[in-house]
């Protein structure tokens, strides 16, 4: 991968509040949750990679079927941290990466695309908003390389964001996708009859 912004999808976790694999279960239309995700961040950025980890060859198959590189994270059970610094290596030569979660198939593709745009734009760091909320996905500019590929920590680049909240080019957007994961079953659309009365979302 050379130049350009590069999509780094991260699912590389373990779903453990979830109880089940949650990235491929099932949205109402039958689309598992990363490939949801991935489709937003593919549509949006230059080109995109995902980060998984080494047991999970399966999501490998779904994702490359897509047109999504994948890179295996040997050391991912340490945290988010070490998930995003082996994305941001593996993309390397990039002019800049838009970090997104796996967990979140709500994202639109405008959103990702508007990420993106404000760092070829000259944003150093770029992070949407949404009804007051910050939220997925955040871009970095290249200068940002050697601070990335160092994390560690299970909180990703969140300290770093703190540290750094005078720099964040905020990308005000209609599109609550930005604040919304799937972290237990009860979060995702529930498909219901038509004779049905109520509706839960």
């Amino acid at each position: 991968m050379t130049g350009g912004i590069v999509g780094i999808l991260l699912a590389a976790g373990a779903s453990t509040r979830f109880g089940a694999d949650k990235l491929r279960a099932p949205l109402p239309d039958g689309t598992p949750v990363v490939l949801a995700s991935a489709r937003a961040l593919l549509a949006g950025t230059d080109r995109a990679l995902a980060v998984l980890r080494p047991e999970r060859p399966e999501l490998g198959e779904l994702l490359a079927a897509q047109g999504m590189q994948t890179v295996v994270c040997r050391d991912a059970v340490t945290g988010m941290g070490a998930s995003l610094a082996c994305g941001v290596r593996a993309a390397h030569d990039a002019a800049g990466w838009v970090i997104a979660l796996a967990d979140m198939p709500f994202l639109r593709d405008a959103t990702v695309a508007a990420v993106a745009q404000a760092l070829r734009a000259g944003a150093t760091i770029a992070a949407p908003v949404w009804n007051g909320r910050r939220g997925h996905p955040v871009g970095f500019d290249r200068q940002w390389y050697p601070a990335l590929a160092a994390l560690r920590s299970d909180t990703g680049a969140r300290e770093l964001l703190a540290a750094h909240a005078d720099r964040i080019t905020w990308v005000h957007c209609d599109d609550p996708g930005v604040v919304r994961d799937i972290d237990l079953p009860s979060d995702l659309p529930i498909v219901i009859s038509r004779s049905a009365t109520t509706r839960r979302v």
